[in-house]
């Protein structure tokens, strides 16, 4: 009896630089990564999509600086409670130094509070794709896992501390969405809460508050899931999603904290019905984490062979002969007119182009030959093996134009 073994587990490092999503060089540096066209095109894809869900959501979208004055740090608490984590600052002159930022939650308070705020603007969502950076020790950088740069999908959600039960159960749903269109399988949810010493800011009954209101989103939200003391945030507690790599170890991909102590730091407030000038909790979300750990998570997952629609080629025109080049360069343009991305290979033999679509991991390669160029036809070869009968190539660039905006996980039409 032949016993096959189980294919061995993906490593997102050697995949990702097989299939060209990203690479490193030693003149950047350890622990910054950057992205070839391939992994640009799918993490653009990914964007385009949370800031289009987002938008639906209620999101207003910004742009912030990487940079902070050390001020700015030192009133967040960050310097006080993070600094092992932060790159050192930039000293300008005596009285001006400047940091690279840990977190964008430090300048989207300040967003919020440079505009005079009503309870009628309340629940506020600002939203960023945002770069910042963490000071990891070389030892524990690796692939996109574990970087010292890298780009967050982040928002902060300014309410009133009655709309704090509904907010959270908005951004647990815009999760559970995200992570279905996008092919996450959650392993978990984890409560992480505050532990024992002195890294944490604020008092003892703001935790007490924070942690409770937490607790009940996650028990309305019907979730099974374990808590975790010594694990929040410095600021307040926080409900972490989590994402099982393929030998089981678990990491942190999406997350939604609850804090009262930066809105007080920052003096933010919104005048209320009565005319007082209450302050607003301050609810700080990722739905998928950063783009690096994300892509980490996706091409194990995946193997590399990613869903169509973010997908870095969707499809590969393959002419057999020269004679059939004009045919198959019209395919090609007809597929990018509808969105999609596509190539056109005239390099080589048949087989050999057929083949190294399949190690692209490209979900589809349409062949014409001479029949199919006379008839206007391509024959569809499907990364799984499967192959379709000749269509009319319009109807070819329609189904996969139908699986991609589908954002469906499979091939075919559901």
């Amino acid at each position: 009896m032949i016993v096959n073994d189980p294919p061995a587990p993906a490593d997102h490092r050697r995949l990702g630089r097989e299939l060209d999503i990203f690479d490193s060089h030693p003149l950047i540096g350890a622990g910054l990564p950057f992205w070839q066209p391939s992994g640009a095109a799918a993490r653009f894809e990914i964007e385009s999509y949370l800031r289009e869900l987002e938008r639906r959501a209620g999101y207003q979208f910004v742009y912030s600086p990487v940079l902070g004055k050390r001020a700015l740090y030192e009133r967040s608490g960050h310097l006080a409670h993070f600094a092992d984590d932060m790159f050192p600052p930039m000293r300008m002159s005596a009285d001006d130094e400047l940091v690279l930022r840990p977190t964008m939650c430090p300048h989207h308070a300040l967003i919020f509070g440079s505009r005079p705020r009503s309870y009628r603007d309340l629940p506020v969502r600002i939203a960023e794709i945002g770069g910042q950076y963490r000071a990891e020790r070389s030892g524990v950088l690796g692939g996109l896992g574990r970087v010292r740069a890298m780009s967050l999908n982040d928002a902060h959600n300014f309410c009133a501390l009655s709309q704090v039960r509904d907010e959270i159960a908005a951004v647990l749903a815009l999760i559970r969405e995200a992570h279905q269109a996008i092919g996450i399988a959650s392993a978990g949810f984890r409560l992480s809460l505050r532990g024992d010493g002195d890294k944490y800011a604020g008092a003892p009954d703001m935790w007490r508050r924070a942690e409770a209101m937490l607790r009940e989103a996650l028990d309305d939200a019907a979730v099974d899931y374990v808590e975790e003391a010594g694990e929040a945030a410095f600021y307040g507690p926080k409900i972490d999603v989590q994402v099982a790599d393929p030998i089981e170890r678990e990491s942190s991909i999406s997350t939604i904290q609850l804090d009262f102590h930066q809105p007080a730091q920052f003096a933010l407030s919104y005048v209320d019905a009565s005319g007082d000038r209450p302050m607003p909790v301050m609810i700080h979300r990722s739905l998928v984490g950063s783009m690096e750990r994300l892509f980490a998570y996706l091409i194990e997952a995946y193997r590399g062979a990613f869903p169509v629609w973010y997908a870095p080629v969707q499809l590969v025109v393959v002419p057999v002969s020269d004679d059939e080049a004009a045919a198959a360069a019209g395919v090609a343009v007809s597929a990018a007119e509808v969105g999609l991305r596509a190539e056109l290979e005239v390099q080589g033999s048949v087989g050999a182009r057929v083949r190294d679509a399949a190690l692209r991991k490209v979900p589809y390669v349409a062949v014409i030959g001479a029949r199919e160029a006379a008839d206007g036809l391509v024959a569809l070869r499907l990364r799984d093996g499967r192959q379709l009968e000749p269509m009319p190539s319009a109807a070819a660039v329609a189904l996969i134009a139908g699986v991609a905006a589908s954002r469906s996980q499979n091939l075919l039409p559901d």
